[in-house]
């Protein structure tokens, strides 16, 4: 049977608070005793998960090089469930009948996991309701970015879609406004009005938003930029446009 790995303190702990059916094993670094990771074992214990005590080198083996797993992986059977378009649209039925707007964050070919990872961990302390990227070209939920997202990979949806464009313009028919972030854009985010059913979509490292889904994009918008720099890393502005939306809706 295949496995995925989950590693790091604030990942597996909130593996565990909200999966632990999918954990088959614990591997913990030997000789640690620190509170941390007493309060894991104290949850893996209560869920009937085998703990494994191990050294460093074999905690380091398992992850990628240069990771840091804080001296804990969970080892979880692989995820059967694919969170795609039937369940993007199925969550915006539940939240229509809870009258509840629609908060996404699209993003449009990120490749790199640890940007994902710090979207997801940015978007899921926003409130954001689901994260959605293309299948193809674009990073996934490997054990970097779950790491990066400190636990937020664990507890928000994370869909991926076969059309991006098509899945925008499913969006705006379901009512949803397209609000795409171009630093061309003559709207800065602070003059937009992002209160009502939304979804924020931020473009790849580099070369940002691709011709089709900006087309798709009802509005675009930009963070003003006083210094010399002209972008700002995609974690980043996706935290700032988030964040402003957060404040608005919230007034």
């Amino acid at each position: 049977m295949s496995q995925e790995l989950v590693y790091g303190l604030h990942a597996v702990q909130a593996l565990l608070k909200g999966s632990p059916q999918n954990v088959q094993e614990l591997m913990l670094l030997r000789g640690r005793k620190d509170q941390r990771l007493q309060k894991i074992i104290q949850q893996a214990e209560k869920n009937d998960i085998a703990l494994r005590f191990v050294d460093r080198r074999t905690l380091d083996d398992k992850v990628e090089e240069g990771a840091n797993h804080q001296g804990v992986i969970a080892l979880c059977a692989s995820k059967t469930q694919v969170l795609d378009e039937k369940f993007l649209f199925g969550m915006l039925e539940k939240l229509d009948q809870k009258g509840e707007a629609p908060f996404l964050l699209v993003l449009d070919g990120v490749t790199d996991p640890h940007n994902l990872g710090a979207c997801l961990r940015s978007a899921e302390a926003a409130g954001v309701h689901a994260v959605i990227a293309p299948k193809d070209k674009s990073a996934g939920l490997t054990p970097t970015a779950r790491k990066v997202a400190c636990g937020a990979a664990e507890v928000l949806p994370f869909v991926t879609v076969t059309n991006l464009a098509r899945t925008l313009q499913q969006l705006q028919q379901a009512g949803v406004w397209i609000f795409g972030a171009a630093g061309e854009a003559t709207q800065d985010v602070y003059q937009s009005q992002l209160t009502g059913p939304m979804a924020l979509v931020m473009g790849a490292e580099g070369s940002g938003l691709r011709r089709l889904t900006r087309e798709h994009c009802d509005h675009l918008i930009k963070i003003p930029m006083a210094g010399e720099v002209s972008s700002l890393n995609v974690s980043v502005a996706t935290g700032v446009c988030l964040f402003e939306a957060v404040r608005q809706r919230s007034a």
